[in-house]
């Protein structure tokens, strides 16, 4: 009797001969490229250094294309993005020590937002491990410490033949959801031994379905149904499982209103009348939310952002959807279910009928109005005009990317945008320098439209490098940099609790003149012209800049009052 574990796929005779007799003069870092080839990676993003020479030997003998960034931190966005775009991990070739470091905020962001990054950096040669001090180029005690706490998982490699499979390992752990960046070790000697291993063919690194639990769905249906204002989070784990339309089906069928994270950004349509947008932090939202009397949060973990500062108390049953455990039921108490998103949307579906309440749109309206008269009141003209023309100018298909900056504040609570896995910020672990590098791997990942990147002068300054790499590779990349001479939300953070700022002034360069230094083509533009530049700069290939000298003003917070 033939039971299904004892399938074994037999090697045809061209596979016989190939495993046989393998092609010479390939070395450990063929075996991390064929492997990568064989999971059906196609682009890896990193930056070569001393240790890590046998994977980028490799990469010439292979067909990978080769992104290559000018700092590490960077390559580590633009590998977050491609994922995040995708759906695929992506591929981050790093060295040792300083260079395998720098790379730790970009990390740390790509696990804050569930990004696939698969990392695989060198170490020193086998002969330098253990903890001793034995003063080898870019030693560490311990390297894999510094990755733990900050990526899903870690794997480690000492002999040529734990290569395939410590990578597709990685590779599974990196695409079963949660989505997250892992990290892979090598050393040096590993990679750069010649071996006779046979050529890696294909791995097979499926990632592992998170299918709701069926008794929490029937209890959280149930609730659903007899729910008299049932409302709704949709978080970025509705974008990341690919779950929009069951969304809107579900709320539809529930008549819920639906507020959007700012992760969760193109989740629900902006302009459906039961779309309360994305303004988390207006107490008008808030105080709508804690009202509901069954409040349905989907692939969000109701953090800082999501929840204006912790204000938020919800006075109703809450059922959370989140695939990531850590984050089940980690603010509030609720019926959790441990699930895919898009899984637990589809067994509500099956169960939860038809609820109707003609008022429930009436409600939002109510809601977005008094949001509105709020911000009409502050005199906030400007910024609503810039991100107006912002709106204006990038077509609806093209993805943006946003840096820590006062206009993608604005952006979070009020941008369309229209539609979901386009706009994609660093709000999850908040630091600087990700727009443009991440606007890099998104053109990468997507070359039929052009991409967006909007900075500030300060968050520029991390990341003015990549302009090379924009222009070397020719990107239909535009970054829109707001100079206003300073990191300006510091400034008006330090400004209102202390009543001056310090240390956030900035001496910044001529950014239209240093943009032509790189070959990259330069506007200056105004409030009046910024959605003409910067829809001709979209328009035309390859890279560009746009500089806007403004000084934006953020809307009153409600979570202080």
């Amino acid at each position: 009797m033939t039971h299904d574990h004892d399938l074994v796929l037999r090697p045809t005779a061209a596979q016989t001969e190939a495993a046989l007799n393998p092609p010479p003069g390939r070395n450990g870092g063929d075996l991390v490229v064929e492997t990568l080839t064989g999971l059906g990676a196609t682009t890896v993003f990193g930056l070569p250094g001393q240790h890590a020479l046998g994977m980028f030997d490799a990469l010439r003998r292979s067909d990978l294309a080769y992104i290559g960034l000018r700092v590490e931190n960077n390559a580590g966005f633009a590998a977050d993005a491609y994922g995040r775009i995708t759906g695929e991990a992506a591929p981050l070739l790093l060295s040792t020590g300083p260079g395998a470091l720098t790379s730790l905020a970009a990390l740390q962001e790509a696990a804050a937002a569930s990004a696939p990054v698969l990392a695989i950096s060198s170490q020193i040669p086998s002969a330098g491990l253990g903890g001793g001090r034995h003063g080898y180029l870019h030693e560490l005690p311990d390297q894999q410490a510094s990755f733990r706490g900050v990526v899903k998982s870690v794997h480690t490699v000492r002999t040529q033949s734990q290569i395939p499979s410590a990578i597709a390992e990685a590779w599974e752990s990196a695409l079963t959801a949660p989505h997250g960046p892992v990290w892979v070790e090598i050393p040096q000697d590993v990679l750069l031994a010649e071996t006779s291993l046979p050529v890696v063919t294909a791995a097979d690194a499926a990632p592992h379905d998170l299918p709701p639990r069926p008794e929490l769905t029937a209890v959280a249906a149930d609730l659903l149904s007899k729910a008299a204002r049932p409302a709704i989070i949709a978080g970025g784990g509705v974008v990341r499982a690919d779950a929009s339309g069951k969304l809107r089906q579900l709320a539809e069928r529930l008549n819920a209103p639906v507020v959007t994270t700012f992760g969760g950004k193109g989740a629900f349509p902006w302009n459906h009348p039961l779309s309360l947008q994305s303004w988390l932090e207006d107490r008008h939202t808030t105080d709508f939310l804690e009202d509901a009397d069954v409040l349905l949060v989907v692939g969000s973990g109701l953090g800082e952002l999501s929840s204006n500062y912790y204000t938020f108390k919800p006075r109703g049953r809450v059922i959370q959807i989140e695939a990531d455990l850590g984050k089940l039921e980690s603010n509030h108490p609720a019926l959790g279910i441990h699930a895919d998103a898009r899984l637990a949307l589809s067994a509500l579906l099956e169960t939860v009928p038809v609820r109707e309440d003609a008022a429930a749109a009436d409600r939002v309206r109510t809601v977005l109005d008094l949001v509105r008269e709020r911000i009409d009141s502050q005199e906030l003209t400007l910024e609503q005009r810039v991100l107006a023309a912002v709106r204006e100018a990038l077509p609806d298909r093209s993805a943006s990317f946003w840096d820590m900056t006062i206009l993608a504040y604005w952006a979070w609570s009020a941008f369309d945008a229209r539609r979901p896995n386009t706009m994609h910020s660093a709000q999850g672990a908040g630091g600087l320098g990700y727009a443009f590098p991440a606007a890099i791997g998104g053109a990468v990942a997507d070359p039929t439209h052009p991409v967006l990147a909007v900075s500030g002068d300060g968050g520029a300054l991390y990341s003015i490098a990549e302009l090379a790499t924009a222009r070397q590779h020719n990107l239909d990349v535009t970054w829109l940099i707001v100079d206003d001479g300073g990191y300006g939300i510091l400034r008006e953070y330090m400004t209102d609790a202390f009543g001056q700022s310090t240390a956030t002034e900035l001496s910044r360069p001529d950014y239209v003149a240093l943009a032509e230094s790189f070959g990259v083509p330069g506007v200056r533009t105004t409030p009046d012209t910024l959605a003409d530049d910067l829809a001709k700069s979209l328009a035309t290939p390859g890279p560009s800049v746009v500089v806007l000298p403004a000084l934006l003003r953020m809307f009153a917070p409600t979570h202080l009052d």
